[in-house]
């Protein structure tokens, strides 16, 4: 005849049950330990689901503003550089005027001129990294300065003529609903310095011109009533470079913050979805001995019997 064992099918039961909480404690910790997240889908994040779906979608934009706002500080740094050479050679004319008016001696002054012609042109057609004008406004494809002489630059009917550029200036976002412009326009910063070169060469190739030795009475008085044109455009300059530092600071000030959103931002995702690992460790540890005990339970249950209990 067979001999019952002690262990009930109820206890049988409870074991198991604890084996597979175990069980399942363990995978969860080792997937934690593994991944370093607290949970690899949207139920083992639970009720702050929203929070970290709103922290993420934060946290994208921030990227996306930054990322924008730094391509838009390279282009304001290179504004700056050429501006900068812009508003040297303008002072390099009226320096120029000033020095033929004060020596009544106009000798060298139209290389001068033409120098400072050569060197506008090529600011005012200066590229960005990306092959693209940088004065050019929305037809950043075409040069927006035209003209490649100096004598072409006289013989025109109007100064404008000269100027090939959009009229749309270059902004960038760098926050929600937050735009700032950026772009500057040669026909912007280039009229006035371009209208004196205009007035200098178209009244040097007329009757009374050829600035080349001792000033005439007509040359004397047209540099004397040239002479704030030409301050006037230099200052022009001066101040456009001024104003583009100001938004080169600007940009820097939201680049800042944006990084500064950027860390809290993904700071509030770690918290929801980052595991402690020192924890997640300690719990695998537990989770393991746990398992290893309730099985070493059931195993010896299983060897039960009441023969164990009878009297040799």
């Amino acid at each position: 005849m067979s001999v019952d064992r002690v262990a009930s099918n109820a206890q049988a039961q409870i074991l198991l049950q604890q084996i597979m909480q175990a069980s399942s404690r363990m995978n969860t910790a080792q997937q934690q330990v593994a991944s370093g997240k607290v949970s690899s889908d949207y139920a083992g994040i639970g009720g702050k689901t929203s929070a970290l779906e709103a922290a993420r979608a934060s946290a994208a934009r921030a990227d996306a503003y930054q990322s924008a706002t730094k391509t838009a500080l390279a282009q304001v740094d290179l504004q700056d550089t050429q501006l900068s050479q812009l508003s040297a050679v303008a002072e390099q004319l009226h320096q120029a005027m000033l020095t033929a008016a004060g020596n009544n001696d106009a000798t060298g002054m139209m290389d001068a001129v033409k120098s400072v012609f050569d060197q506008a042109s090529a600011v005012l057609n200066s590229k960005d990294a990306n092959g693209n004008y940088l004065f050019g406004g929305d037809k950043d494809d075409q040069p927006p300065f035209n003209v490649t002489s100096l004598s072409q630059l006289a013989s025109l009917t109007d100064v404008s003529q000269a100027f090939s550029n959009g009229t749309q200036k270059k902004s960038v976002m760098i926050g929600d609903g937050q735009s700032v412009q950026i772009g500057v326009l040669a026909s912007d910063v280039g009229t006035k310095l371009m209208q004196t070169l205009k007035d200098i060469a178209s009244f040097d190739a007329g009757p009374t011109g050829s600035f080349d030795a001792t000033l005439t009475g007509a040359q004397a008085a047209f540099l004397s009533g040239e002479l704030p044109a030409a301050k006037d455009a230099s200052a022009g300059l001066n101040f456009a470079n001024a104003s583009n530092g100001i938004t080169y600071n600007r940009l820097s000030d939201a680049s800042d913050q944006q990084q500064a959103l950027n860390t809290l931002y993904k700071g509030f995702v770690s918290n929801i979805e980052d595991v402690d690992m020192g924890t997640a460790i300690t719990q695998l540890n537990e989770s393991q001995t746990a398992l290893q005990a309730a099985l070493q339970v059931t195993a010896q249950l299983g060897q039960i019997s009441l023969l164990n209990y009878l009297p040799n």
